[in-house]
């Protein structure tokens, strides 16, 4: 019987020794390269936060996320960057900042998924996971074409971000008139937008009008003048649409531009970037209905509605999409049966996160946004 008892226990000892290096062997290790120390911290932290909720909805004890701080600089970035790397850990997310990324490429085994929206990649080892400007102009490109909206014209602002929006031009194929570029100073900006919607001309069509009823024996020329009176310009500007990429304050600043030349979002589509549902939108009425694509509303609530009850403050944009990206990784990493490697991210593959789909091909992450308007002070999905 002691012998028996023996063999049992010897039996199980083994089989406890196989079991734990089953579990060493398929422990799916994700690093985080975040500021948890800085001006920045306090984005790292809510990003750590989130990642944490991830973690706890996955509710499998075999996935880790390890964190390190890459302190907003390039150097400390890399010097994180090496830590996780010597951990054996293949699949990084993070950095946060586009500037951070410059030296990434040193580490060829392991693949980055940058939280920026950037699509600039620095090397073929780093994936833009951010909501970038392509994305978004896929899916305006998608509500132009539902509207046959045929006449666009597109904004641009004089800032760094500009061949950003060329490039996700190009990428989009989206059909434009011509893409005009506008210095945000407020100074120059009305007398840009007077230019571009030719408003000193139509403002002359007017006066002239006027001028030539009063010399006419037209019957009825005083209600005409009296109605012409009350209109600030006459004729049409050469475009049905008008995208903005521009956010905050330097949006107000052109619809306003706009509104003073008479281009009314009541007759022609205001369509603009990701808000992220900017609550100062809604009290602009004179500037609604305003279009945009973006990530889906109702989630996007429920998130920071569970945040808040976990940690009793509100979370920031990227910390949304860090949740999703921990989704992400490892609904890849299951359907390439365990084994971490570069090809996850190589196969075309459909992920549906809180944010909207992630649709990953090539070493590329592209979202297919929602669509919303701003319309009598609310939110308002489109599709």
């Amino acid at each position: 019987m002691k012998k028996i008892i023996k063999i049992i226990l010897l039996l199980a000892f083994t089989f406890s020794i196989s079991i734990g290096q089953v579990f060493a062997v398929v422990k799916i290790k994700i690093g985080l390269l975040v500021p948890l120390t800085g001006k920045n911290s306090e984005i790292g932290q809510s990003i750590i936060k989130s990642t944490r909720l991830a973690i706890n909805k996955i509710n499998n004890p075999l996935i880790e996320i390890i964190p390190r701080d890459t302190q907003s600089n390039q150097k400390d970035t890399l010097r994180a960057a090496k830590e996780l790397a010597e951990l054996g850990i293949k699949i990084i997310i993070g950095p946060v900042f586009n500037e951070n990324l410059i030296y990434l490429d040193e580490l060829t085994d392991v693949t980055f998924l940058s939280i920026t929206n950037k699509n600039n990649n620095f090397s073929k080892n780093i994936i833009n996971a951010g909501i970038n400007a392509t994305s978004q102009l896929n899916t305006i490109k998608k509500f132009l074409e539902l509207n046959e909206i045929k006449k666009t014209i597109f904004l641009t602002p004089d800032v760094n971000d500009q061949n950003e929006i060329k490039k996700a031009i190009s990428a989009s194929k989206i059909k434009i008139i011509k893409n005009y570029t506008y210095n945000t100073d407020p100074t120059k900006l009305t007398q840009q937008i007077e230019k571009i919607t030719r408003y000193d001309i139509r403002k002359q069509n007017l006066e002239d009008e006027i001028v030539r009823l009063e010399k006419s024996n037209q019957s009825n020329k005083e209600l005409l003048i009296e109605r012409l009176k009350k209109r600030d310009t006459l004729g049409s500007v050469k475009f049905d649409s008008i995208i903005i990429a521009d956010f905050d304050e330097s949006l107000k600043s052109i619809t306003t531009s706009l509104l003073y030349t008479d281009i009314s979002p009541k007759k022609k589509y205001f369509i603009t970037l990701n808000q992220w549902f900017d609550k100062s939108l809604l009290e602009e009425a004179s500037a609604q209905p305003l279009y945009f694509p973006s990530i889906n509303k109702k989630n996007y609530e429920a998130f920071s509605v569970e945040y808040f009850e976990k940690f009793n403050q509100y979370p920031n944009q990227l910390s949304f999409l860090s949740f999703d990206l921990v989704g992400l990784v490892y609904y890849l990493i299951l359907q390439n049966n365990s084994i971490v490697d570069k090809e996850i991210f190589t196969k075309k593959t459909l992920f549906k996160g809180k944010v909207g789909i992630f649709e990953i091909k090539n070493n590329k992450i592209n979202h297919i946004l929602n669509f919303y308007k701003v319309e009598n002070g609310e939110f308002k999905k489109i599709f």
